[in-house]
């Protein structure tokens, strides 16, 4: 007992001089250290080095939770509101993290101030540690996108052909004025059938001069369209027919070449038709600052027929002469600029564009750029399909060995080499991603100015409570929500039509979706366009149009025999058409059939209640109604509803319909009958009317109008 008590104290002794946790000190009664204390000292020091297993695993604990701790970036003089969204967290929480500190929790706001030490304060109490913010300096990216040249010199240019585009109103002989021009060019080259790749072509008079004519469509929904014809052409040719007059696509044609400042050489076609009046039309088109020479303006005004050929020489010949009095000249030196008049995936040639060159001299193996595609020009065709080996200025072409299919209305622009062309596409497409971005942030900010307005407006109410009381107060006005599980939640199902556009060329599909772009009907069905893009139905289109339930809209393009099979084995609807409108109502066809149907309320007859009394049947009284049918006729097989001044009692059917003694089917007008209703409770009054009704269910229609 005397060895343990001195090792006892011993150790007690060299645990309060190495500076381990404080002991008691040593009882009187216990001896003084024997020579042993070498040993001793080695246990103190054992223990005091934390060598002892548990100590060991704490402290592994410790690190790993260190390790684990989320990292907050503060930076000077945050807001309660910055703090919170830097720690992740609500603004409650920064409030809790305060409690039991010196900071006046009632006077803190979310756009208070906070000083350094309580930020790191709030961050330590949540359990997280804090790094001061850097600033970080972000690299301007060098501009790597072209330009246009500088105008040429003028000692260098040349006279170059005239372009002109052709514009007016659907079915006023355009296309039969386009052909008639064709005809005779190719009847003078001896060359086989008329072509029709590219919707521009060049016709040589016999005096030598040339033409190049750029095709536009008529219709309402090929609007930009003209307006590209009219923004790279010299002169525009305006056809109005002589029966029919000014039309709503010859005014808007007339103002795409007013705000081009192009000038216009009037063609009156259909002057051949019995019913044809130029005189009417030259009259109409002053009232819109057409004013033909007769009348003593400067627009030329040429009588044609374009079905029987007739003048269609003096036609170019004006057009020629306008030209000299314009003295349209190019370079033909330099690199190349033009324009895409239209774009189309050929199945032989990959991407294919059609393009007015407008300077320069456009040769096989150039690279080209336009919007975010580039090209090296590998093969170029005229209008005729055959190869050419240069086109210089007024002069289009199709050209093929683009990457990608660039959008029509598009600038082309030569570049130097493949890499240069390569860089001028990133950098395009970089733009147009941070333009998205800026647009995403600008929705993203309006959203969350919106949130806190409604936030705001909402505690509003709470202002004068601390912030104690409003928590408690908002738990009360929220708790409803809480008691629902999100497995139980239900969302509204809206309905939405998926669809797929697929057109021959770029710029028909660019006209359909300006055309969904009007729909303004989305309260009653979403349209949703899940992907468009140019050439024939592929197995891709029937995929997509699978995963999302959707239907394929194609405007001039095909589907060959496995596709529509394949469409057909995965019921995905294929719309073909050749004609814009008809494509347009048929989407309007497959909208209203996702409506739900509407019933219809057809009043068959009205009667007044003359008097009232009770029928014992059995045991039970049932009160009858003594009725005279005032207009149309009560039918025992339909509804009825009961009304007493401008209130309805109820709704439902006739149990009883007699008239005197017998049980009937129908009572017309003047006759007197007696009824009872499957309700027994209801009481009838003299005076109460009696409507009998039938209901219908009506296909409701979409109410969108794309304005043709």
């Amino acid at each position: 007992m005397k060895r343990i008590a001195a090792l006892i104290g011993r150790t007690a002794l060299s645990c309060w001089h190495h500076g381990s946790p404080r002991l008691p000190p040593p009882p009187a009664w216990a001896p003084g250290p024997p020579s042993t204390c070498l040993q001793v000292r080695h246990l103190a020091a054992k223990q005091n080095k934390g060598h002892f297993k548990g100590e060991k695993f704490k402290s592994k604990s410790v690190n790993l939770e260190k390790q684990q701790k989320q990292e907050v970036e503060i930076k000077q003089r945050m807001t309660v509101s910055e703090l919170a969204k830097a720690m992740n967290k609500d603004i409650d929480h920064v409030y809790e993290a305060l409690l039991n500190t010196d900071v006046d929790l009632d006077e803190l706001e979310p756009d208070t101030v906070l000083e350094e030490k309580w930020i790191k304060e709030a961050v330590k109490r949540s359990g997280m540690k804090h790094k001061w913010a850097k600033l970080v300096e972000t690299k301007v990216r060098e501009n790597k996108d072209i330009q246009r040249q500088p105008p040429p010199d003028p000692t260098q240019l040349v006279p170059r052909a005239p372009v002109v585009t052709i514009m007016g109103h659907v079915d006023h002989g355009k296309t039969t004025l386009l052909d008639s021009l064709r005809k005779s060019q190719i009847a003078a080259q001896e060359a086989g059938g008329i072509t029709q790749h590219i919707g521009a072509f060049r016709v040589q008079l016999p005096s030598g001069e040339k033409i190049t004519f750029l095709d536009t469509p008529g219709h309402a929904a090929f609007s930009a369209m003209r307006a590209r014809g009219a923004m790279v052409t010299d002169i525009v040719i305006l056809v109005v027919a002589a029966d029919d007059g000014v039309m709503k696509q010859t005014i808007e044609s007339i103002q795409h070449a007013k705000k081009a400042k192009v000038p216009i050489v009037v063609a009156v076609n259909k002057c051949d038709k019995p019913q044809a009046d130029p005189h009417r039309v030259k009259e109409e088109l002053i009232g819109h600052d057409v004013v033909c020479e007769e009348f003593g303006g400067e627009i030329q005004a040429i009588h044609v027929s374009a079905l029987k050929g007739d003048n269609l020489l003096e036609l170019a010949e004006a057009t020629v002469a306008l030209a000299e009095v314009l003295e349209l000249k190019g370079d033909p030196a330099g690199l190349v600029e033009g324009t895409v008049i239209e774009s189309r995936t050929d199945k032989g040639k990959g991407p294919v564009t059609t393009a007015i060159i407008q300077r320069g001299t456009l040769r096989k193996g150039c690279t080209l750029v336009a919007g975010k595609c580039w090209a090296k020009v590998r093969f170029m065709f005229d209008e005729h399909d055959q190869a050419v080996s240069e086109a210089g200025p007024s002069i289009a072409v199709e050209i093929v060995g683009w990457k990608d299919l660039p959008s029509a209305g598009e600038e082309i622009l030569e570049v130097e080499s493949e890499q240069r062309a390569r860089e001028v596409v990133e950098w395009r497409s970089y733009m147009e991603e941070q333009d998205k971005l800026k647009e995403d942030q600008q929705a993203i900010e309006a959203k969350q100015k919106q949130h806190q307005d409604s936030y705001k407006k909402e505690r509003e109410s709470t202002a004068h409570l601390s912030w104690r009381q409003r928590r408690a107060a908002m738990y009360r006005a929220n708790k409803h929500k809480l008691t629902h599980r999100a497995s139980e939640k239900t969302e509204t199902e809206e309905l939405t039509l998926p669809v797929i556009i697929k057109g021959d060329v770029d710029g028909s599909v660019e006209a359909i979706l300006n055309i969904l772009e009007s729909y303004d009907a989305d309260d009653q069905c979403q349209l949703d366009v899940v992907h468009f893009g140019v050439g024939d139905i592929s197995e891709r289109d029937i995929n997509l149009a699978e995963t999302f339930s959707g239907i394929i809209y194609g405007f001039n393009v095909d589907a060959n025999k496995s596709i529509q099979q394949m469409a057909a084995k995965k019921d995905i609807p294929l719309r073909l058409h050749r004609v814009i409108y008809k494509l347009i109502d048929e989407l309007k066809e497959d909208l209203s059939s996702k409506l739900s149907p509407t019933t219809e309320e057809n009043i068959i007859g009205e009667a007044s209640v003359l008097a009232t009394f009770d029928v014992t049947v059995g045991k039970k009284k049932i009160p009858v109604a003594g009725c005279r049918v005032q207009k149309g006729l009560l039918d025992k097989k339909l509804k009825f509803r009961l009304i007493r001044g401008r209130d309805i009692l109820w709704e439902g059917s006739v149990t009883t319909l007699k008239h005197l003694k017998d049980d009937v089917q129908t009572v017309k007008t003047g006759m007197e009958c007696g009824l009872s209703l499957d309700n027994e409770e209801l009481q009838y009054k003299p005076g109460d009317e009696i409507v009998c009704y039938s209901e219908s269910e009506m296909k409701q229609k979409i109410s969108w109008d794309p304005g043709f």
